[in-house]
């Protein structure tokens, strides 16, 4: 198989800061020869933080030529046919270079209540808005009359000429048939090695039981810490986690390597070695040259490990 593909994720500063620090930190992606850049996706989490996904997508994509993921976009926060007109968008500024990870969201239910989302049937409503979302990202006709969205007669045009790859995320056994249903891939975070492949075999199963071909995209989230020493990198990990999830790190800590770029490397071999062709990582250092220096070095650690 291809060796693995390593993307990075910008840090927010990035973002909120003078505009010469996104560019500074694109330019160091690419000069590392890293493989795409990627970007998560909120609307009101942890008592109102968030940064729209397709927003900061379309922003890396005219900054850089590398491809961006989104990693993962909530599509369950909206409307099917709107978001379908942005990714369409973008993919027109970016044929061929935008991967849309899409996922559940969950973690914070109050997101989900002021997005008007009932939290109870949000798996219901994220079916329908796959279903209605493939179609017309290819140009077709949607007439949906369903429980969550009512779509008469819709379509969105242009469409993009070269196919967008959907990416679904999650690791409950709904999510392992959604991926095998819609997606052309899936996607895993905070799983271990063990169970990131099993969760890929079942839905590749599904996915050939649906009469469908194995998906091709399987990937992985990846927060990682970076430093001189275990501490040190644990010590900015640890910050920039409980910052965001407002829970201790400890309860990442199995799933979130920190260290040296060797032992994080150490860490993610087996995720390679059990099949997987994409790796996004967050990481967290002293500094931006410091996090893509680690990634770069991550990369090319994990580059030419066999996998099956």
């Amino acid at each position: 198989m291809s060796d693995v593909q390593v993307g990075v994720r910008p840090p927010h500063a990035c973002f909120e800061e003078d505009p010469t620090r996104l560019r500074t930190f694109v330019a160091a992606v690419e000069a590392n020869g890293l493989d795409h850049l990627c970007i998560g996706d909120h609307v009101s989490f942890r008592g109102g933080r968030g940064y729209d996904g397709l927003v900061h997508a379309t922003a890396l994509c005219m900054v850089s030529r590398l491809p961006v993921h989104t990693s993962v976009y909530l599509l369950v926060l909206r409307h099917p046919v709107a978001v379908a007109r942005q990714v369409c968008s973008l993919a027109l500024l970016a044929p061929g270079r935008f991967v849309f990870g899409v996922g559940l969201g969950g973690d914070d239910p109050h997101e989900l209540e002021v997005c008007g989302v009932d939290a109870r049937t949000r798996g219901r409503r994220f079916d329908e808005a796959l279903a209605i979302l493939r179609p017309l990202l290819r140009g077709d006709t949607v007439d949906v009359q369903g429980d969550e969205f009512v779509v008469p007669d819709a379509r969105v045009l242009p469409a993009p000429a070269a196919p967008v790859p959907i990416v679904v995320g999650g690791r409950s056994d709904a999510a392992v048939r959604r991926a095998a249903r819609f997606g052309d891939g899936w996607l895993g975070v905070f799983v271990a090695p063990d169970r990131w492949a099993s969760i890929r075999d079942r839905v590749d199963a599904a996915a050939v039981a649906d009469g469908r071909a194995p998906l091709r995209h399987h990937g992985h989230v990846v927060w990682c810490g970076f430093g001189a020493t275990t501490a040190a990198a644990r010590q900015h990990l640890a910050a920039a986690m409980e910052g965001l999830y407002q829970v201790p790190y400890d309860r990442f800590a199995r799933y979130a390597p920190a260290g040296t770029p060797d032992d994080v490397a150490e860490a993610l071999a087996p995720y390679v070695e059990a099949g997987c062709s994409t790796l996004n990582l967050i990481p967290v250092a002293a500094d931006d040259d410091e996090a893509v220096a680690g990634c770069a070095r991550v990369r090319e650690l994990l580059r030419g490990r066999v996998t099956r």
